[in-house]
């Protein structure tokens, strides 16, 4: 036999070889843990009325219906944990099984792993929900044993009654073993159904979940779909919060123009006589794609954010500091490609958004000069 046979030969056995050892572990064959057993991040409230709910509990049972709801939906919350495991998978059960439209499955019920390679975060796999309450995936195969660090993100827009980490049976699996994100660094985003996470693809292409993976911090999701209404009990929920790093609000698009101009002075007052040297960050609404051209929406924008600034400023006449503003400007991109229906954003939005947001929370983590915007540039919110 030859030498480029022999070599042949020696290639077809090794492939075989690989073909025949290289197999995928099923659900079944995991050994599960349960998920409350380690580290659950980007929590709001120790006291909610289970673990995945983002509404303190003393509250949960009184307000409205549709409050309530979005605060069982657990967007934002994730899992830490270090294992060595060859193999990693997901069982969780859903509360509503909830569907949308717009937005697809594996952003309104599905869960992400994601492993810290060196410091980064590195997406591996999503649960790929089927249309049940009962879930179940195995993320990964076929690994080296060795100890890393992981994450697991859960839905978006759906609620979480419970969820098991699945490894192989051979695995050690335990707290994480590296502070990231950060424990000491807490960031609280309060807003809508763009800040919960619509319509992201998949929960780690939230927005504050790319923010949270971007400054190692804690990343809090009070985005409440339609009902970011600058409520004052939840400013007096969010001022009872411990640690908190920085405030965000985010909730033009949920009031009307007479409960923005009537509630947002006690709403951002409520939160600085409580954590008055915590920095406040007021965020105008997005520009909705067809705002740009249909004048009417466009006339309600400008109004709506106009009414923000004008608070925005009388607030900074009481008390200049620790009371910053944000533009809309570039949250969907030079094209408005980040956009699914003309508001909620696609994961580029998220990115967007993301990128948006990060150098004022840079600024404050690394104890720089904070941008202040002294104005509304009306030339900004011209109809093309």
């Amino acid at each position: 036999m030859n030498r480029l046979k022999k070599r042949l030969l020696l290639f077809t056995v090794a492939a075989l070889t690989v073909g025949t050892t290289a197999i995928s572990a099923t659900v079944d064959q995991l050994k599960y843990y349960n998920a409350l057993q380690f580290r659950m991040i980007n929590k709001p409230f120790a006291d909610s009325k289970t673990p995945f709910f983002r509404l303190p509990a003393a509250i949960n049972d009184t307000v409205r219906d549709g409050l309530r709801v979005d605060g069982e939906m657990s967007a934002g919350l994730a899992v830490r944990f270090a294992t060595n495991a060859t193999a990693i998978g997901v069982k969780y059960e859903l509360t509503l099984n909830f569907k949308m439209s717009h937005m697809a499955y594996t952003g309104i019920k599905g869960t992400d792993l994601y492993v810290l390679d060196g410091d980064r975060w590195q997406f591996v796999n999503c649960s790929k929900p089927a249309d049940a309450k009962e879930q179940n995936r195995v993320y990964v195969s076929n690994m080296e044993p060795v100890m890393r660090e992981y994450m697991i993100y859960l839905p978006l827009y759906d609620g979480i009654k419970s969820i098991e980490i699945g490894v192989d049976s051979a695995a050690t699996i335990t707290q994480p073993m590296v502070d990231n994100p950060r424990s000491d660094r807490k960031i609280v985003f309060y807003g809508t159904s763009v800040t919960q996470g619509g319509c992201a693809s998949r929960p780690g292409m939230l927005g504050t979940s790319i923010i949270q993976r971007d400054l190692n911090a804690e990343v809090v999701n009070l985005g409440f779909s339609g009902e970011g209404r600058m409520d004052p009990f939840m400013a007096e929920a969010m001022a009872r919060i411990p640690g908190v790093t920085a405030y965000v609000i985010d909730a033009v698009a949920n009031c009307s123009h007479q409960r923005l101009d009537t509630i947002c002075e006690t709403f951002v007052n409520i939160l600085r006589q409580a954590r008055p040297d915590v920095p406040i960050f007021l965020a105008e609404r997005h520009q909705f794609t067809n705002e740009h051209y249909d004048t009417v929406e466009h006339a309600n924008f400008i109004k709506a954010n106009t009414i923000l600034h004008r608070h925005y400023m009388a607030l900074r006449k009481q008390n200049p500091k620790n009371l910053y503003y944000i533009d809309h400007s570039e949250i969907f991109g030079p094209d408005n490609e980040g956009a699914v229906d003309g508001a909620h954003l696609t994961d580029l939005g998220f990115f967007y958004y993301a990128h948006k947001f990060e150098p004022y929370l840079k600024a404050v983590l690394n104890g720089k000069k904070i941008p202040n915007q002294k104005h509304v540039n009306s030339d900004r919110y011209i109809v093309k």
